[in-house]
């Protein structure tokens, strides 16, 4: 993912231009993620994983923590398309995340 392309997620993010995917929209239940969350994050995260051969299109892992100092992880499409695409919200568990949740344990 280029610099150019994280700066249009954020502008997406912060005009609120979101699709949430219906597995996004259950997570996000389940675990008691607001939508303003996802926007914090996606407004400041960091990119940690590009994924630009993903079978549904590309995509990418990002990370940071909201306002609520609550750190997240969100899999969101390319900003290429009019809305930018919410896969999945989570929180990150330390079993799979080094501290500060930006690595994957090796296994």
């Amino acid at each position: 993912m280029t610099p150019l392309e994280i700066m249009e997620l954020q502008a997406k993010a912060a005009s609120n231009s979101l699709q949430y995917a219906d597995h996004a929209i259950t997570r996000m239940a389940q675990r008691g993620i607001a939508t303003t969350e996802v926007r914090e994050v996606l407004a400041a995260g960091l990119v940690l994983e590009d994924y630009p051969n993903d079978r549904y299109g590309p995509s990418c892992l990002i990370f940071g923590n909201t306002l609520g100092n609550r750190p997240l992880h969100i899999v969101c499409s390319y900003p290429q398309r009019p809305l930018l695409k919410i896969i999945t919200v989570y929180e990150p568990d330390l079993t799979e995340w080094l501290p500060g949740f930006t690595q994957r344990k090796k296994l």
